[in-house]
């Protein structure tokens, strides 16, 4: 199955994307930005730090071709990436198929992060009952803790065509998951199917969300949910405007452009607030960093994390065929660390840390 509709849409998208985008951003033969236009995105500077899976560091987890690896930090201390579609075997598409999957580091430190475990031990384990039956996965797009208790946002069905979402909490930092609830996949158009959660420190969480699928042109929306009713739907209140002003509780009003939304990643970090996203168009990684959940996006610069290029000439922080660019909890905006993913043919499907330098806000 999953060559079917997973690698003709997901891959193909990128792969179509990185010529353009390669033009768009500047992208010299080297693989370093040489500029963008003016007004554009803020460039930076960044390199790898290292791949975080692949055969060689996770291979004896049974799960050497994996992607997205969302971080968090776990209670007792360790950090658990979570991945999406995982396989054994020789290359990408391969024997047994799970999804999600959980893969851990017992050191935390983002300098010093190690696949040295699994949730499954020798042989990682779905993390929640998902027969891919006629096709379906179940696709992470958040994973966070708060106090003792972490928490897992899902997109189920066929993968860009979102069927459900749902979420899942852990008491036992990832080993085992419990199902707390789900919202439609047509819920707001479609743009409630993505979620990402910040935890802030006023017993909120709030939540950023897009339609997934890369194809689509998507709003950005915005809610808060108590954190003690983070499994309760009717909780979420929207923020959006109305009769002249924004306030919560009005229906949701796109907080940022309409573009085609990739990867979302929302946090409370360093007294502020980060948002990280795969761009579609054109194809490259970018961040906004801002003093409140509720502050303009459409007024805060955009700058770019990750640009693309080809393989082969990979270097600082190009990458071929880029996504995901998950904030590695521990980061600060001066020692800023993103789990990126790649995917361009069966043997290059991994999960990379990179560090990236100069943001600004």
């Amino acid at each position: 199955m999953h060559g079917s509709p997973h690698s003709l849409t997901r891959r193909s998208l990128l792969r179509a994307g990185t010529g353009v985008a390669l033009a768009a951003a500047g992208v010299a033969a080297g693989g370093t930005a040489a500029g963008a236009a003016e007004g554009g995105p803020k460039l930076i500077t960044g390199g790898k730090v290292r791949n975080l899976t692949g055969p060689v560091a996770t291979g004896r987890f049974a799960a050497p071709w994996t992607d997205l690896g969302i971080p968090a930090r776990c209670p007792d201390g360790s950090m658990l990436f979570v991945g999406g579609d995982t396989f054994d075997g020789g290359g990408v598409g391969g024997p047994d198929w799970r999804s999600p999957v959980g893969l851990r580091s017992r050191n935390a430190s983002p300098g010093s992060l190690v696949i040295d475990d699994s949730v499954g031990g020798a042989h990682a384990v779905g993390l929640v009952p998902e027969g891919h039956d006629g096709g379906t996965t179940a696709i992470p797009s958040d994973v966070f803790t708060i106090g003792d208790t972490m928490y897992m946002h899902l997109m189920r069905g066929v993968i860009y065509r979102t069927h459900h979402s749902d979420f899942w909490r852990s008491r036992d930092n990832g080993e085992t998951w419990e199902y707390l609830c789900q919202w439609a996949g047509d819920q707001y158009n479609g743009q409630f199917q993505q979620k990402t959660y910040a935890v802030a420190d006023d017993g909120y969480c709030y939540v950023l969300s897009t339609v997934f699928n890369r194809d689509v042109t998507s709003d950005l929306l915005l809610h808060r949910v108590p954190q003690d009713a983070l499994g309760n739907p009717a909780a979420y209140e929207p923020w959006g405007y109305a009769d002249g002003v924004w306030a919560w509780g009005n229906y949701p009003t796109s907080v940022s452009g309409p573009r085609r939304w990739g990867e979302i990643c929302f946090r409370a970090m360093d007294g502020k607030y980060a948002l990280s996203w795969l761009n579609m168009a054109p194809l490259d990684l970018r961040a906004q960093i801002f003093a409140l959940p509720t502050s303009n996006l459409f007024a805060t610069p955009e700058q770019t994390i990750i640009v693309p290029t080809v393989p082969g000439l990979e270097f600082g922080n190009a990458v071929a065929s880029p996504y995901g660019g998950f904030i590695i909890p521990g980061s600060t905006f001066a020692d800023f660390h993103i789990a990126v993913s790649q995917w361009y043919d069966d043997q290059n499907y991994r999960v990379m840390q990179y560090r990236i330098n100069g943001l600004s806000g």
